[in-house]
C-alpha cells in the first residue's frame, strides 16, 4: 500500500502480540492498540492502532486535520490480523479524534470511537481524546501491604458509590463533584465511618448519565465526566493512602447500541453477535459480547487487568455474571440457540470468567473479584482447577431478598416467617457470600430501605437499625448502598445529591452513629469477620423460638477465646428475663446495642457483668438472663 508522507510506518505490535491477540491470549493489549504517544525517527506524534478487519479503508480524523480522512489514512498489516495502524506526526497529548471506517459490507460508512481510548469528551461529544496514563503513585506500602486488608479472614465492609451523585455543589449549578474534590470530601467521608472498601458503580465512559455507568462505551477511560485519568488515579491513591481498598464495577456482560461505539464496528458485528438470538439482550436493549471470538476475549480481559494494573484497583464487581452464563437468560423458547451439548450453559463465557479470575489472581496479588450471580449456579467462588468460576465472592441474592422481605412483615405476623429470616443459614458456606444492600434495592419503584420497614417512626427506624446489626453478625461480608448510613427516605436518583440534611434530625444521626459503631465492633472483634465462609465460624444456639421471633446465635474465631453471642429480637415487645443457654460459668458484657438511645434507640440494655448461672437451657449447663430491647440486637463478649 502507498503511504502518505503524513502518516508513517510504525509499530508497537510484534509477530508474538499479533499471535497472542489472535488466540486470545494477549492481556495487555491497552499497551499496544488504541492511540500512544510515541517519538518516531526524533519526531514526536501519536501512533494509532484498531482492529477493524472488515474494514477497506481507514482513517484517524480529528481537530487535528478539518476531520477530513483524506489526510491520514492507517496502514493494514499484512499478516492477515485486521488491524490498522500508523504514526502520524505532531499530534500530541489533548488531541480529539475518531477512526473513519470505510467497510467491505454493503459500502458503510463509519465514524467511531478508540475501543481503547484513554480519554474521552464529555458528554455528549462523542470523540476519543489521545492521552497517557502518566502517573506518579503515592500508595506503595498500601500495595505492599494490601493482602492483609484484602483477604478472605479480614473485615469486608464496603460502601457502594456512585460518584456522580453522593455529594453535589450546591454553589456550582448543583454540579456533582470531581475526582478531585471526591478525593478530599468521599475519602475522609469513608474513613469516619470505618468502611473497609468503597465500590464504585461504573466510572467507565458511558454516554448516557442515567444508565449509571453500565451502558459503557469507553471501556479503557474513567469518565471524564469528573476529570482525566490521572485525577481517578489520585482519588484511589488518597483512599489507599487512608487504608481503604477500592473496587471497581466491570461489565463484560453487554454495551449499548451508540454509533460511535463497538456496535457494527467495521460495519459487521465484530465484538458481538450477529445473530440477535446470541448476541442481543433483551433486558437492557444492548448487545451481547461474542465470548467465543479470540480477539474479544483479548479485549475483555485485557480491560479487565487494566484497571488492576494501571489504576490500582483492589478488586473487580464483575456486573451481571447470570446473563452471562445463561444462553436462555430473559429468553422464551426459540430466543435463543443451545450449546453444542444442547444445553443451556453459554460455554464460551464460562471460560472467559474463568480465564480472567486466573489471570487476575496471578498477575495482581491481593486483589478480589466479586460475581454479582442470582442463581444457583455451583462452585462461582471455588477455585478454577475444581470446576468452579475463580471468584473470590459472590453477592448473596437469597439472603438480601429474604432479609428485606421479613422485614417488611408487621412484626406480628413474622412469627409466621421464622424460617424466611433463618433460612440463608442453610446455604451459607455454599459461596464466599458478601450480603449486599444495594443499589438495586432502592430504585424503581422500591422505595428507601427506612420506607419498606413497618410501623411507626421510632420502630421503623429500629427495624433498620435491626437490619444492619443482623448483617453485620451474619457469616459473610457486607455491602452498602450510600445514603443507607444516614437512613435516606427517599428512593436514589442518580441526578440528585443524597440528602445530607437529613443529618439535622436525630433518628438520621442514630443511623449514622450505629453504622459508625457497627464497623468498628465488625473490624475489632475477629469472631465477626474471621471465619465468615467457614461453618465452625458459626452456631446456632436458637433458631426455633419462632413465637417470639427471636434468633439466637453465635460467632467464633479460630479460637475459643474469639466468640461473640448475638441475640435478635424482631418484635417491639421488651424481654426483661430472656433465658439464653451457654456453654461455660463466664461473665459475659455487652458489647453492642442497637437500641441504645444515642442510635435513637429506647434505651433497654445490660449493664455490668452477666453471670453465667447453673441454670440448664438450650441443651446447655449453663445460662444467663438477659433483657432483650425491642426490634433489638445485642451481641455479647465473654470476660
Amino acid at each position: 500500500m502507498k503511504t502518505q508522507e503524513n502518516v508513517l510506518p510504525f509499530s508497537l505490535l510484534t509477530d508474538f502480540d499479533i499471535h497472542l491477540f489472535r488466540s486470545g491470549k494477549h492481556f495487555k493489549l491497552y499497551e499496544k492498540l488504541g492511540s500512544h504517544l510515541v517519538k518516531h525517527e526524533d519526531v514526536d506524534g501519536t501512533y494509532f492502532a484498531v482492529w477493524a478487519p472488515n474494514a477497506n479503508k481507514v482513517a484517524v480524523i480529528g481537530d487535528f486535520n478539518g476531520w477530513d480522512d483524506t489526510q491520514h489514512p492507517l496502514l493494514v498489516r499484512w499478516d492477515g490480523s485486521g488491524i490498522w495502524e500508523g504514526f502520524i506526526p505532531n499530534v500530541g497529548k489533548g488531541t480529539v479524534y475518531k477512526y473513519k471506517i470505510y467497510s467491505n459490507n454493503n459500502g458503510q460508512i463509519l465514524e467511531k470511537g478508540d475501543p481503547f481510548a484513554l480519554f474521552w469528551e464529555v458528554p455528549p461529544k462523542t470523540a476519543s481524546i489521545v492521552w497517557d496514563n502518566d502517573y506518579k503513585w503515592k500508595d506503595k506500602k498500601w500495595m505492599d501491604k494490601r493482602a492483609q486488608y484484602n483477604s478472605l479472614n479480614s473485615p469486608f465492609s464496603v460502601y457502594e458509590v456512585h460518584l456522580g451523585s453522593w455529594k453535589r455543589n450546591a454553589e456550582d449549578n448543583y454540579r456533582s463533584l470531581s475526582y478531585a474534590e471526591l478525593a478530599d470530601d468521599l475519602v475522609e467521608y469513608v474513613s469516619e465511618m470505618g468502611f473497609t472498601h468503597v465500590e464504585f458503580l461504573p466510572v467507565m465512559e458511558h454516554p448516557f448519565f442515567g444508565s449509571w455507568g453500565y451502558q459503557v462505551t469507553g471501556y479503557f477511560a474513567p469518565s471524564s465526566r469528573y476529570g482525566t485519568p490521572q485525577d481517578f488515579m489520585a482519588l484511589i491513591d488518597r483512599f489507599h493512602q487512608k487504608n481503604i481498598s477500592v473496587i471497581l464495577d466491570w461489565v463484560p456482560s453487554h454495551f449499548p447500541g451508540d454509533a460511535h461505539g463497538l456496535i457494527d464496528f467495521d460495519g459487521t458485528a465484530l465484538y458481538e453477535h450477529a445473530d440477535p438470538r446470541k448476541g442481543y439482550h433483551p433486558d437492557w436493549s444492548s448487545y451481547i459480547f461474542n465470548y467465543g471470538r479470540n480477539e474479544v476475549r483479548a479485549f475483555l480481559i485485557s480491560n479487565g487487568l487494566y484497571w488492576l494494573d494501571l489504576f490500582h484497583a483492589d478488586g473487580l464487581r464483575v456486573d451481571a455474571v447470570a446473563s452471562m452464563l445463561y444462553l436462555d437468560y430473559s429468553r422464551k423458547a426459540g430466543e435463543w440457540i443451545p450449546n453444542i451439548h444442547g444445553g443451556r450453559e453459554n460455554l464460551e463465557a464460562i471460560s472467559l470468567l474463568q480465564e480472567l479470575n486466573v489471570a487476575a489472581y496471578e498477575g495482581f496479588p491481593g486483589i478480589q473479584t466479586i460475581a454479582e450471580e442470582s442463581t444457583a449456579w455451583p462452585g462461582v467462588s471455588r477455585p478454577t482447577y475444581t470446576g468452579g468460576l475463580g471468584f473470590g465472592m459472590k453477592w448473596m441474592m437469597g439472603w438480601m431478598h429474604d432479609a428485606l422481605d421479613y422485614f417488611t412483615k408487621d412484626p406480628i405476623y413474622r412469627q409466621y416467617h421464622q424460617n424466611e429470616i433463618t433460612f440463608s443459614l442453610a446455604y451459607a458456606f455454599t459461596e464466599n457470600f458478601m450480603l449486599p444492600l444495594s443499589h438495586d434495592e432502592v430504585v424503581h419503584g422500591k422505595g428507601a430501605l427506612i420506607q419498606r420497614m413497618p410501623g411507626d417512626d421510632w420502630q421503623r427506624f429500629a427495624n433498620l437499625r435491626l437490619l444492619y446489626g443482623f448483617m453485620f453478625t451474619h457469616p459473610g461480608t457486607k455491602l452498602l448502598f450510600m445514603g443507607g448510613e444516614i437512613g435516606q427516605t427517599s428512593e436514589w436518583k442518580h441526578d440528585n445529591s443524597l440528602d445530607w440534611g437529613l443529618l439535622d434530625f436525630e433518628p438520621h444521626q442514630g443511623i449514622q452513629n450505629l453504622f459508625k459503631d457497627l464497623n468498628k465492633v465488625y473490624k475489632k472483634e475477629i469472631a465477626l469477620h474471621q471465619q465468615s465462609f467457614d461453618s465452625a465460624g458459626f452456631e446456632w444456639i436458637d433458631l426455633s423460638d419462632a413465637q417470639n421471633s427471636v434468633l439466637v446465635y453465635i460467632r467464633k474465631g479460630d479460637s475459643p477465646k474469639n466468640r461473640i453471642l448475638v441475640i435478635a429480637n424482631f418484635t417491639p415487645n421488651v424481654h426483661e428475663s430472656y433465658r439464653v443457654g451457654v456453654f461455660e460459668a463466664h461473665e459475659f458484657k455487652e458489647i453492642f446495642n442497637s437500641d441504645d438511645s444515642k442510635y435513637w434507640g429506647s434505651g433497654v440494655k445490660n449493664t455490668g457483668k452477666i453471670k453465667a448461672e447453673e441454670i440448664p437451657s438450650h441443651g446447655r449447663n449453663f445460662s444467663i438472663s438477659l433483657k432483650l430491647p425491642p426490634l433489638g440486637l445485642i451481641m455479647l463478649k465473654e470476660n
